[in-house]
């Protein structure tokens, strides 16, 4: 009996001792991403935007701390920046505010929902909400207000059998993509009959980028980069 309530004490006591402080939560995302110095890994990208049909393509992604991001791809993808780099430092490098708001399910796991809001007037990005797991303190959902592109949306799948790091397994990335900027470049072509049936300039767009064969921590030579920045 003892040890029943032994066993029901230390479960309250790990679920309740969850700090609330939303910078304390924050640096504990940071300190968990921050074991991934660099990697690379295969993608699977899937663009679902009604009025355009294009093709699923397969790239390589590579990413070094704190945020350098490349992409290898044969066939141009319709993805933001902001839906390659998944990185926790991509939006809390500068200096920011932060505010717990609520405790929410995602999936069927809790979280603690904290608001970010940047400091600095240069920054794209708005106001950032993030649904942060603690059990295991990772990012599970993040929405982002911008000033020029509208609000996207995040959501990270993970496996539950990953152990040494907390790298998502699928991302679904949420965005709005107006009807008249299509890049130029892109691989598909438009739909039009889709096109008729919606008179609406601006739609909302997703991107399904599954991840497989990570390589962690191998070492990625900045020429990568460089050479991304040259093109």
């Amino acid at each position: 009996m003892k040890k029943v309530i032994l066993i029901i004490y230390l479960f309250n006591f790990i679920v309740y001792s969850q700090s609330k402080d939303p910078n304390v939560i924050l640096e504990n995302v940071k300190e968990t991403f921050d074991k991934v110095k660099d990697y690379e890994v295969n993608v699977k990208i899937k663009v679902d935007v009604e009025f355009l049909k294009v093709p699923v393509s397969n790239a390589k992604i590579y990413f070094k701390q704190p945020d350098k991001i490349h992409l290898e791809s044969e066939n141009f993808a319709l993805i933001p920046r902001e839906g390659l780099n998944f990185s926790p430092f991509s939006m809390l490098q500068e200096n920011y505010s932060a505010i717990f708001e609520k405790e929410d399910t995602i999936d069927g796991y809790k979280t603690a929902v904290v608001k970010v809001i940047p400091s600095t007037e240069t920054e794209n990005i708005i106001l950032s909400t993030l649904w942060i797991d603690q059990s295991k303190n990772i990012v599970r959902r993040i929405e982002s207000s911008t000033k020029f592109n509208g609000t996207f949306s995040i959501d990270l799948k993970y496996e539950s059998s990953q152990t040494d790091y907390m790298l998502p397994t699928q991302m679904i990335f949420t965005f709005n993509v107006d009807r008249l900027n299509i890049p130029k470049g892109m691989s598909g072509e438009i739909n039009t009959d889709e096109d008729k049936k919606n008179d609406s300039k601006t739609t909302t767009g997703k991107v399904y980028i599954t991840y497989s064969n990570y390589k962690v921590n191998q070492g990625i030579p900045d020429k990568i980069f460089e050479e991304k920045k040259n093109k």
